[in-house]
């Protein structure tokens, strides 16, 4: 999430930068920074609020024992006054931290500098391209219907047990996908990626950690059992990432490289993922990832070696 700091410094180029994401962020930074004036105001008058309080609460004690009695009482009427004053300002302020909190969840990160623009596959940068691409014969099937022929996926089996988009992996090919797992992790770690497990389900404050919510709960599954409200994860990134999550890591201590396999959860609401066929939009599937924290300065370097 982009701080606020960062924005006021550099709103131009938030704004530039998110237009490469199809993303008009102009009313949006501007709100911003208007609520973020306001934070600010409030912040110092409640500070000044606050010490002139404190101020007269020392200087009415020192009243009570010169035995100045009636001054005394006439200062705490102020500082009565002072006490009300103090909780508006902190209502206000806490409104307004409330929604510079809800407007920073729904700017995204800015792309880099090489990003090119576009919205179409076509305007996508080819960056480099290993091997040949088969050419397939005209008896060549796809991989739902060899997936049939050799009785390895059964999609209508998932379909009866739970709906579409959840396969049962059968005989071989249940052993090529635990085969397949257990291949990664093990060339992950050889790598020098410590493997975690880590858990399935994730509170709401993982899901902001890494971007999922506010917005993109429509394509989480919510398990809100007896007020649990837990989410399914829809990619072991979530848990992974949030291992760190409000923690301050000392260079020293960087990278972290963590790989981590977990089964992954995603409703993929919308019509563009509801009648593709095969092994596409799934809403569950398998996956092993890896994930590195790393210094800023080092962060492209870290990609390429990924």
């Amino acid at each position: 999430m982009l701080q606020v700091p960062f924005i006021r410094a550099n709103q131009d180029l938030v704004i530039t930068r998110l237009v490469k994401r199809n993303i008009d962020a102009k009313q949006i930074i501007a709100d911003v920074i208007s609520i973020d004036e306001d934070r600010r105001s409030l912040q110092a008058k409640l500070d000044n609020t606050l010490a002139e309080s404190n101020s007269l609460s020392k200087e009415i004690g020192m009243l009570f024992k010169s035995g100045e009695v009636q001054k005394a009482n006439e200062l705490k009427t102020q500082t009565g006054k002072l006490k009300e004053d103090t909780k508006v300002f902190t209502e206000q302020l806490n409104a307004k931290v409330e929604a510079l909190q809800e407007l920073l969840y729904k700017i995204p990160n800015v792309p880099h500098e090489s990003v090119p623009s576009g919205s179409t596959d076509e305007d996508n940068e080819e960056v480099f391209r290993a091997g040949e691409i088969p050419v397939l014969s005209e008896n060549a099937l796809p991989h739902w219907e060899l997936a049939k022929k050799y009785d390895i996926i059964d999609f209508e089996l998932g379909n009866k047990i739970t709906g579409a988009g959840f396969p049962v992996y059968k005989g071989k090919g249940a052993k090529l996908q635990r085969a397949l797992i257990n291949y990664f992790l093990d060339k992950n770690t050889g790598a020098g990626y410590r493997e975690m497990q880590v858990p399935h389900l994730v509170n709401e404050a993982s899901g902001f950690g890494t971007g999922q919510l506010p917005d993109k709960e429509g394509q989480m599954y919510h398990v809100n059992s007896n007020g649990d409200n837990f989410y399914l994860i829809p990619t072991a990134e979530v848990p992974a990432t949030n291992l760190f999550r409000g923690d301050l890591l000392a260079e020293a201590d960087l990278p972290k490289a963590i790989t981590a396999y977990t089964p992954c959860f995603r409703r993929e609401a919308g019509s563009y993922g509801a009648h593709v066929r095969g092994l596409n939009r799934l809403h569950q599937f398998d996956k092993v990832e890896i994930l590195r924290v790393e210094h800023p300065s080092k962060s492209y370097q870290a990609l390429d070696d990924m």
